[in-house]
């Protein structure tokens, strides 16, 4: 395993830091629940605990333990599906909040993924990510432009 720098530590919370705040600012402008602040802090978060596990393994096997990094990845997947269940609302036939749900998930998995080092796939499904919620937008808005009482975003 190659040795986790400082310098590329910093530089992989700088990328979450600009991840995150491209999809919240996606979402800031529908004004969202979960906005800039909310997603560059879900990357952050999640690319920072993926940094401490590789740290905390580099540390382990140095004094010649055995560790697995990916133990505390798996509970920050358990985490923020506690937060994400917290966005989502029901009321009458209505769920409210599935979007913002799914997209701190996927936030949370592009964190993980630079925290481990993994840039040119994060940067990808970012760019995906912000082409499913912009562009599948305005094709569900034209699918479903007759039913005016329906925000096509309300019930993701």
């Amino acid at each position: 395993m190659d040795v986790l720098s400082d310098v590329e530590a910093i530089e992989r919370l700088a990328l979450a830091m600009v991840i995150g705040a491209v999809l919240g600012l996606e979402r800031e402008r529908l004004d969202r629940p979960a906005g800039l602040r909310t997603y560059m802090l879900v990357v952050e978060g999640a690319c920072l605990f993926m940094i401490c596990a590789i740290l905390l393994a580099q540390h382990i096997d140095r004094a010649g333990g055995v560790s697995d990094p990916s133990r505390i990845a798996s509970t920050v997947v358990q985490g923020i599906g506690f937060i994400a269940a917290g966005v989502i609302l029901t009321t009458g036939k209505e769920v409210i909040g599935l979007t913002t749900a799914a997209g701190l998930w996927v936030a949370t998995a592009l964190g993980l993924l630079i925290g481990a080092g993994f840039y040119v796939i994060a940067i990808v499904a970012t760019v995906v990510t912000v082409v499913a919620l912009i562009a599948l937008r305005v094709i569900e808005h034209r699918l479903f432009h007759g039913r005016p009482d329906r925000d096509p975003d309300s019930s993701q």
